[in-house]
């Protein structure tokens, strides 16, 4: 019965993403579409706004995270929960990082590559974890306390947002985030673990 709630937590994430990616397709009309598929509403050579700029920084930043991490879990973890939970965080980041790309390249701005040093430094400590403790250590950061963070990020830089590609980028993630919290919460719960308050 564990399972199936888990499962069917994935499930409801699995169709979140799969709103989110459409949420790119419907954003894209036909005149503007690049031969790579990136949704370019506005002149790429518009300049964008301090905020606009924060944003798509933080929403590659943050994705890069999650992917690294998420990585880690698939090689480390014990429980088949949070193997399943990373995996899920593998496509999801990865969708999201893709479209945060296309956009930021029409835009012609750069984007961190790389996990940042605060996410390589736990990087290094996850790698250092096995079984259970691995486990409770991916899920209270990367899981719940990750997604916290990210979720006050995103709402902060929305108030900031001017592009309407970068709005709709965020306002996509939005949902996606909330969701992988609660999923992260609801795994910690079920399986004994802190929930990373």
């Amino acid at each position: 019965m564990q399972k199936n709630k888990i499962l069917k937590g994935l499930i409801t994430l699995s169709a979140l993403a799969a709103m989110f990616c459409s949420a790119g397709v419907q954003a894209q009309t036909p005149t503007n579409v690049a031969q790579n598929g990136a949704v370019s509403q506005t002149d790429s050579s518009t300049k964008l706004s301090s905020g606009d700029e924060k944003a798509l920084k933080d929403m590659a930043q943050a994705n890069i995270n999650e992917i690294a991490a998420a990585k880690i879990a698939l090689k480390k973890a014990q429980s088949s929960d949070v193997k399943a939970f990373a995996q899920q965080m593998v496509e999801d980041h990865s969708a999201a990082l893709t479209k945060v790309q296309a956009v930021a390249q029409q835009k012609g701005l750069a984007l961190p590559t790389k996990p940042d040093a605060k996410h390589k430094a736990m990087a290094a400590k996850l790698e250092k974890q096995s079984g259970g403790a691995f486990d409770k250590m991916y899920m209270e950061n990367a899981g719940t306390k990750d997604h916290k963070m990210v979720l006050s990020t995103l709402q902060n830089d929305t108030k900031k947002i001017k592009d309407p590609d970068v709005k709709a980028l965020a306002d996509a993630h939005l949902p996606v985030v909330m969701q992988h919290l609660k999923s992260a919460q609801q795994i910690s719960m079920q399986t004994g673990m802190s929930a990373g308050k």
